[in-house]
């Protein structure tokens, strides 16, 4: 896991650099958000001008500079490695912080709304993620998720460090947390990426792979990768979105 949100994270952000500021957002969201389901989720929160939006395990940061672009929010990005802060940080300017999702070192009701995309499924401890998200949110807790939910109990080939909840676990977790289901909608029923976006990702991922194919920490994290959509090709897992207000 530390090879994909660490060392990958930060040679990404130097690929996009050298490829262009067209594509920052589209290699800052590899994996965590495309278009379509970033605008679900920002008319779900009611984004507004100024919000003041948190992304927990932002990564490189791509969905939350997309927000800023579109909705004028002031983003603040919390992430545990130091590379994927480094790369969020050179990209894009936005404030980061290095900091644990399941303890974030934020104040209370700090934020209008919050997001965490595609992380959940990487923790042990998800119920203190939903806590903490419930925590710096203030009321009515506007609060984001893309989740990766199993549709068995235990999925074949399962990645290392991924704890995927079942929709019955989730929904349990989130009521734990005390917080409610405002909105919920499967990624499989939103648009694919639109085809500029796309070929974007797909020149990152092909600069990153003639660079660092060699390279341990881009193997495992592309094994990881492949894992990932395998199951979600075998519909052994699925995306799911989510909006969470405070119950």
């Amino acid at each position: 896991m530390a090879a994909e949100f660490d060392t990958v994270a930060e040679w990404t952000a130097q690929v996009a650099a050298h490829l262009g500021p067209p594509y920052f957002i589209p290699a800052g969201c590899r994996g965590s958000g495309s278009p379509a389901a970033l605008e679900w989720l920002m008319d779900e929160l009611g984004l507004a001008p100024g919000d003041a939006l948190l992304d927990c395990g932002a990564g490189v940061g791509g969905p939350a500079a997309y927000a800023a672009r579109e909705r004028s929010v002031h983003p603040v990005l919390v992430d545990p490695e130091a590379g994927a802060c480094r790369a969020a940080r050179s990209l894009f300017g936005h404030t980061v912080v290095r900091g644990s999702a399941t303890s974030l070192p934020l104040h209370d009701s700090a934020f209008d709304a919050a997001w965490s995309l595609g992380v959940l499924c990487t923790l042990p401890d998800q119920l203190a993620l939903l806590t903490e998200l419930g925590r710096v949110v203030r009321s009515p807790g506007r609060i984001g998720l893309l989740v990766f939910v199993a549709t068995t109990t235990d999925p074949k080939n399962q990645p290392e460090g991924n704890h995927f909840p079942t929709t019955d676990s989730l929904i349990d977790l989130i009521d734990k947390a005390a917080l409610r289901i405002d909105a919920w909608e499967s990624l499989s029923e939103v648009a694919s990426a639109p085809p500029q976006w796309q070929r974007r990702v797909d020149a990152v991922t092909a600069e990153l792979r003639a660079r660092h194919s060699h390279q341990r920490a881009w193997q495992l994290a592309d094994r990881q990768a492949d894992l990932v959509a395998q199951l979600l090709d075998d519909a052994a897992v699925s995306g799911e979105l989510l909006s969470l207000r405070h119950r």
